[in-house]
Protein backbone atom coordinates (compact mmCIF):
# COMPACT_ATOMS: atom_id res chain seq x y z
CA UNK A 1 0.00 0.00 0.00
CA UNK A 2 2.67 2.16 0.81
CA UNK A 3 4.44 1.59 -2.55
CA UNK A 4 1.30 2.40 -4.68
CA UNK A 5 1.03 5.78 -2.70
CA UNK A 6 5.30 6.66 -3.38
CA UNK A 7 7.49 5.26 -1.20
CA UNK A 8 10.63 4.60 -2.76
CA UNK A 9 12.55 2.56 -0.78
CA UNK A 10 10.98 -0.47 0.96
CA UNK A 11 12.31 -2.32 3.90
CA UNK A 12 11.15 -5.70 5.41
CA UNK A 13 10.52 -5.91 9.09
CA UNK A 14 13.77 -6.96 10.75
CA UNK A 15 14.80 -10.75 10.71
CA UNK A 16 16.75 -12.19 13.92
CA UNK A 17 19.71 -13.77 12.97
CA UNK A 18 19.43 -16.18 15.89
CA UNK A 19 15.73 -17.30 13.97
CA UNK A 20 17.49 -17.74 10.54
CA UNK A 21 20.33 -19.84 11.96
CA UNK A 22 17.74 -22.46 13.63
CA UNK A 23 16.08 -21.78 10.19
CA UNK A 24 12.54 -20.98 11.90
CA UNK A 25 9.86 -20.89 8.90
CA UNK A 26 7.98 -17.71 9.99
CA UNK A 27 11.32 -15.67 10.25
CA UNK A 28 12.27 -16.91 6.11
CA UNK A 29 8.58 -15.98 5.36
CA UNK A 30 9.62 -12.35 6.42
CA UNK A 31 12.19 -12.16 3.65
CA UNK A 32 9.46 -13.09 1.00
CA UNK A 33 10.69 -10.24 -2.07
CA UNK A 34 8.11 -9.08 -4.82
CA UNK A 35 8.87 -7.56 -7.54
CA UNK A 36 6.61 -4.31 -7.10
CA UNK A 37 8.95 -3.80 -3.12
CA UNK A 38 12.14 -2.60 -4.62
CA UNK A 39 13.80 -1.30 -4.47
CA UNK A 40 14.07 -3.12 -0.93
CA UNK A 41 16.07 -3.92 1.45
CA UNK A 42 15.81 -7.16 4.04
CA UNK A 43 16.79 -5.81 7.97
CA UNK A 44 18.45 -8.06 10.24
CA UNK A 45 19.46 -7.48 13.90
CA UNK A 46 21.56 -9.54 16.58
CA UNK A 47 24.13 -9.45 19.02
CA UNK A 48 26.59 -12.48 17.62
CA UNK A 49 28.43 -11.07 14.90
CA UNK A 50 28.84 -14.69 13.04
CA UNK A 51 25.20 -15.42 13.61
CA UNK A 52 24.97 -11.67 12.17
CA UNK A 53 27.50 -12.87 8.81
CA UNK A 54 25.52 -15.84 8.49
CA UNK A 55 21.88 -13.91 8.64
CA UNK A 56 23.48 -11.44 6.08
CA UNK A 57 24.60 -14.21 3.94
CA UNK A 58 21.08 -16.20 3.64
CA UNK A 59 19.62 -13.21 3.32
CA UNK A 60 21.42 -12.04 0.52
CA UNK A 61 20.34 -14.72 -1.22
CA UNK A 62 16.25 -13.98 -1.24
CA UNK A 63 17.74 -10.95 -3.92
CA UNK A 64 16.80 -8.00 -2.17
CA UNK A 65 18.29 -4.92 -3.29
CA UNK A 66 20.52 -3.98 0.06
CA UNK A 67 20.99 -5.31 3.44
CA UNK A 68 20.26 -3.03 6.43
CA UNK A 69 21.35 -3.70 10.32
CA UNK A 70 19.25 -2.84 12.97
CA UNK A 71 20.80 -0.39 15.86
CA UNK A 72 18.09 0.87 16.66
CA UNK A 73 15.04 -0.52 17.84
CA UNK A 74 14.27 -0.37 21.95
CA UNK A 75 12.38 -2.75 22.49
CA UNK A 76 13.68 -4.90 25.79
CA UNK A 77 13.44 -8.33 24.85
CA UNK A 78 15.90 -7.06 21.80
CA UNK A 79 18.21 -4.96 23.84
CA UNK A 80 18.67 -7.02 27.10
CA UNK A 81 20.40 -9.90 24.86
CA UNK A 82 22.49 -7.30 23.22
CA UNK A 83 21.01 -6.46 20.00
CA UNK A 84 19.18 -3.08 18.43
CA UNK A 85 19.65 0.12 20.41
CA UNK A 86 21.60 -2.13 23.18
CA UNK A 87 24.24 -1.96 20.00
CA UNK A 88 24.83 1.89 21.12
CA UNK A 89 26.41 0.79 24.51
CA UNK A 90 29.66 -0.63 22.73
CA UNK A 91 30.37 1.16 19.55
CA UNK A 92 33.50 -0.86 18.47
CA UNK A 93 31.24 -4.33 18.60
CA UNK A 94 29.09 -2.53 16.68
CA UNK A 95 31.84 -1.06 13.77
CA UNK A 96 32.78 -4.41 14.04
CA UNK A 97 29.45 -5.98 13.32
CA UNK A 98 29.45 -4.02 10.31
CA UNK A 99 32.71 -4.42 9.02
CA UNK A 100 32.13 -7.97 9.13
CA UNK A 101 28.82 -7.72 7.37
CA UNK A 102 29.67 -5.68 4.95
CA UNK A 103 33.10 -8.10 3.85
CA UNK A 104 31.00 -10.92 3.63
CA UNK A 105 28.14 -9.91 1.11
CA UNK A 106 28.56 -8.43 -2.44
CA UNK A 107 25.26 -6.46 -2.05
CA UNK A 108 25.62 -2.26 -0.55
CA UNK A 109 24.94 -2.48 3.64
CA UNK A 110 23.09 0.36 5.18
CA UNK A 111 22.29 0.99 9.26
CA UNK A 112 19.64 2.39 11.10
CA UNK A 113 20.50 4.01 14.94
CA UNK A 114 19.55 6.01 17.68
CA UNK A 115 20.62 9.57 18.56
CA UNK A 116 22.27 7.10 21.88
CA UNK A 117 20.87 5.57 24.91
CA UNK A 118 19.48 7.64 27.03
CA UNK A 119 20.15 11.67 27.39
CA UNK A 120 23.66 11.26 29.01
CA UNK A 121 24.69 9.22 26.36
CA UNK A 122 23.74 10.53 22.56
CA UNK A 123 27.20 9.14 20.90
CA UNK A 124 25.45 9.26 17.46
CA UNK A 125 28.19 11.29 15.48
CA UNK A 126 30.88 8.91 16.83
CA UNK A 127 28.28 6.01 15.60
CA UNK A 128 27.75 7.40 12.33
CA UNK A 129 31.76 7.86 11.81
CA UNK A 130 32.81 4.41 12.91
CA UNK A 131 30.02 2.84 10.70
CA UNK A 132 31.29 4.73 7.78
CA UNK A 133 34.71 3.36 8.38
CA UNK A 134 33.26 -0.27 8.69
CA UNK A 135 31.61 0.68 4.92
CA UNK A 136 28.79 1.08 5.59
CA UNK A 137 26.89 2.96 2.41
CA UNK A 138 23.90 4.44 4.08
CA UNK A 139 22.66 5.52 7.77
CA UNK A 140 19.18 6.29 9.17
CA UNK A 141 18.78 7.88 12.26
CA UNK A 142 15.72 8.02 14.29
CA UNK A 143 15.40 10.98 16.50
CA UNK A 144 15.05 9.62 19.77
CA UNK A 145 17.55 7.74 22.58
CA UNK A 146 16.56 4.49 23.38
CA UNK A 147 14.91 5.13 26.91
CA UNK A 148 12.81 7.76 25.03
CA UNK A 149 10.84 4.42 22.52
CA UNK A 150 8.57 6.57 20.85
CA UNK A 151 7.63 9.48 23.83
CA UNK A 152 7.88 13.20 23.18
CA UNK A 153 8.99 14.83 20.42
CA UNK A 154 11.81 13.43 18.12
CA UNK A 155 14.71 15.28 17.87
CA UNK A 156 16.64 16.44 14.69
CA UNK A 157 19.14 18.62 15.99
CA UNK A 158 21.80 15.82 15.82
CA UNK A 159 20.73 14.37 13.32
CA UNK A 160 21.50 17.92 11.27
CA UNK A 161 24.71 17.91 12.90
CA UNK A 162 25.62 14.34 11.50
CA UNK A 163 24.37 15.46 8.15
CA UNK A 164 26.44 18.59 7.79
CA UNK A 165 29.61 16.99 9.76
CA UNK A 166 32.35 18.06 6.73
CA UNK A 167 33.87 14.05 7.59
CA UNK A 168 30.71 12.60 7.05
CA UNK A 169 29.77 11.41 3.44
CA UNK A 170 27.54 8.85 3.37
CA UNK A 171 23.98 9.48 2.86
CA UNK A 172 21.94 10.23 6.09
CA UNK A 173 18.39 9.16 6.35
CA UNK A 174 16.21 11.26 9.31
CA UNK A 175 13.24 9.46 10.71
CA UNK A 176 10.78 10.44 13.58
CA UNK A 177 7.67 12.13 13.62
CA UNK A 178 7.35 13.08 10.44
CA UNK A 179 3.52 13.23 10.51
CA UNK A 180 2.69 15.21 7.33
CA UNK A 181 3.80 17.23 3.98
CA UNK A 182 4.62 20.53 5.87
CA UNK A 183 6.86 18.65 8.76
CA UNK A 184 8.58 16.65 6.21
CA UNK A 185 9.91 20.17 4.50
CA UNK A 186 10.47 21.89 7.41
CA UNK A 187 12.95 18.77 8.49
CA UNK A 188 14.63 18.42 5.48
CA UNK A 189 15.33 22.59 5.38
CA UNK A 190 16.31 22.38 9.10
CA UNK A 191 19.24 19.46 8.11
CA UNK A 192 19.63 18.88 4.33
CA UNK A 193 19.18 15.32 4.96
CA UNK A 194 18.97 12.75 1.96
CA UNK A 195 16.18 11.39 3.09
CA UNK A 196 13.25 10.71 5.04
CA UNK A 197 12.33 7.54 6.28
CA UNK A 198 8.80 7.27 7.58
CA UNK A 199 7.10 4.55 9.36
CA UNK A 200 4.58 4.90 12.12
CA UNK A 201 2.59 8.21 10.10
CA UNK A 202 1.85 5.28 7.02
CA UNK A 203 0.20 3.12 9.36
CA UNK A 204 -3.58 3.98 8.38
CA UNK A 205 -2.41 6.46 6.00
CA UNK A 206 -0.25 5.09 3.19
CA UNK A 207 -0.98 7.95 0.87
CA UNK A 208 1.19 9.84 2.82
CA UNK A 209 3.90 9.24 0.68
CA UNK A 210 2.13 10.40 -2.01
CA UNK A 211 1.03 13.96 0.12
CA UNK A 212 4.10 14.84 0.65
CA UNK A 213 5.81 14.46 -3.46
CA UNK A 214 2.96 16.79 -3.94
CA UNK A 215 3.67 19.27 -1.46
CA UNK A 216 7.28 18.99 -2.70
CA UNK A 217 6.60 19.43 -5.99
CA UNK A 218 3.66 22.21 -5.80
CA UNK A 219 3.43 24.01 -2.58
CA UNK A 220 0.16 22.76 -2.24
CA UNK A 221 -1.38 20.64 0.09
CA UNK A 222 -3.70 17.58 -1.10
CA UNK A 223 -7.78 17.32 0.01
CA UNK A 224 -7.93 14.91 2.25
CA UNK A 225 -9.37 11.86 1.53
CA UNK A 226 -12.91 10.92 1.38
CA UNK A 227 -14.13 8.22 3.94
CA UNK A 228 -15.38 6.55 0.91
CA UNK A 229 -11.86 6.49 -0.68
CA UNK A 230 -10.50 5.35 2.78
CA UNK A 231 -12.91 2.36 2.99
CA UNK A 232 -11.77 1.05 0.04
CA UNK A 233 -7.93 1.19 1.10
CA UNK A 234 -8.56 -1.00 4.30
CA UNK A 235 -10.68 -3.25 1.53
CA UNK A 236 -7.80 -3.46 -0.48
CA UNK A 237 -5.22 -3.94 2.19
CA UNK A 238 -7.46 -6.23 3.63
CA UNK A 239 -7.31 -8.34 0.95
CA UNK A 240 -3.54 -8.31 0.78
CA UNK A 241 -3.35 -9.23 4.37
CA UNK A 242 -5.00 -12.23 3.77
CA UNK A 243 -3.32 -13.28 0.54
CA UNK A 244 -0.21 -12.92 2.51
CA UNK A 245 -1.07 -14.87 5.48
CA UNK A 246 -2.82 -17.47 3.62
CA UNK A 247 -6.15 -17.13 6.40
CA UNK A 248 -9.06 -15.25 6.51
CA UNK A 249 -8.59 -14.59 10.53
CA UNK A 250 -4.60 -14.41 10.48
CA UNK A 251 -5.01 -11.56 7.69
CA UNK A 252 -7.87 -9.81 9.60
CA UNK A 253 -5.20 -10.36 12.68
CA UNK A 254 -2.88 -8.45 11.58
CA UNK A 255 -4.87 -5.52 10.18
CA UNK A 256 -5.89 -4.44 13.18
CA UNK A 257 -3.20 -2.30 14.25
CA UNK A 258 -4.13 -0.28 11.11
CA UNK A 259 -7.79 -0.47 11.30
CA UNK A 260 -6.66 1.49 14.75
CA UNK A 261 -5.82 3.91 12.81
CA UNK A 262 -7.45 4.13 9.67
CA UNK A 263 -10.66 7.14 9.80
CA UNK A 264 -8.89 9.22 13.10
CA UNK A 265 -11.52 12.57 14.34
CA UNK A 266 -14.70 11.10 12.76
CA UNK A 267 -17.44 11.92 15.40
CA UNK A 268 -19.52 9.64 16.87
CA UNK A 269 -16.96 6.63 15.47
CA UNK A 270 -16.06 4.35 18.97
CA UNK A 271 -18.48 2.28 18.62
CA UNK A 272 -17.60 1.20 14.95
CA UNK A 273 -14.38 1.43 15.62
CA UNK A 274 -14.23 -1.43 18.37
CA UNK A 275 -16.21 -3.51 16.02
CA UNK A 276 -13.70 -2.74 13.63
CA UNK A 277 -10.98 -4.24 16.08
CA UNK A 278 -13.01 -6.93 17.28
CA UNK A 279 -13.99 -8.50 13.46
CA UNK A 280 -13.23 -11.97 12.75
CA UNK A 281 -14.53 -12.36 9.09
CA UNK A 282 -14.10 -10.56 6.05
CA UNK A 283 -18.06 -10.44 5.62
CA UNK A 284 -18.10 -8.69 8.95
CA UNK A 285 -15.14 -5.82 7.82
CA UNK A 286 -17.64 -5.32 4.92
CA UNK A 287 -20.89 -5.37 6.60
CA UNK A 288 -19.13 -2.56 9.01
CA UNK A 289 -17.11 -0.72 6.27
CA UNK A 290 -20.48 -0.28 4.69
CA UNK A 291 -22.00 1.43 8.05
CA UNK A 292 -19.42 3.65 7.62
CA UNK A 293 -19.81 5.00 4.19
CA UNK A 294 -23.31 5.03 5.02
CA UNK A 295 -23.14 6.95 7.83
CA UNK A 296 -20.66 9.52 6.88
CA UNK A 297 -20.68 9.89 3.53
CA UNK A 298 -19.85 12.88 2.26
CA UNK A 299 -17.23 13.27 4.70
CA UNK A 300 -13.66 13.57 4.31
CA UNK A 301 -11.18 12.25 6.96
CA UNK A 302 -8.48 14.29 8.62
CA UNK A 303 -4.81 13.26 8.86
CA UNK A 304 -3.66 16.24 10.77
CA UNK A 305 -2.64 16.44 14.16
CA UNK A 306 -2.44 12.77 14.59
CA UNK A 307 -0.86 11.50 17.51
CA UNK A 308 1.73 8.69 16.77
CA UNK A 309 1.43 6.66 20.26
Amino acid sequence: MCKKYGADVMYTEFVSSDALARNVKKTRHKMTLFDFDRPVAIQIYGHDIEAMVMAARVAEEAGPDFLDINFGCPVKKIVRRGAGAAMLLDLPRMQAMAEAIVKAVSLPVTAKTRLGWDDSQKPVLEAAMRLQDAGIAALAIHGRTREQFYSGEADWTLIGEVKNDPRINIPIIGNGDIKGPVRAAELLRQTGVDGLMIGRPAIGRPWIFKEIKHYFATGELLAPPSVAEVAQNVREQLKLSIEWKDDERRGILEMRRHLAKYFPHLPDFRDLKIALLRAETTNEVEDLLNRIEEKYSGMHVDYSDIALS
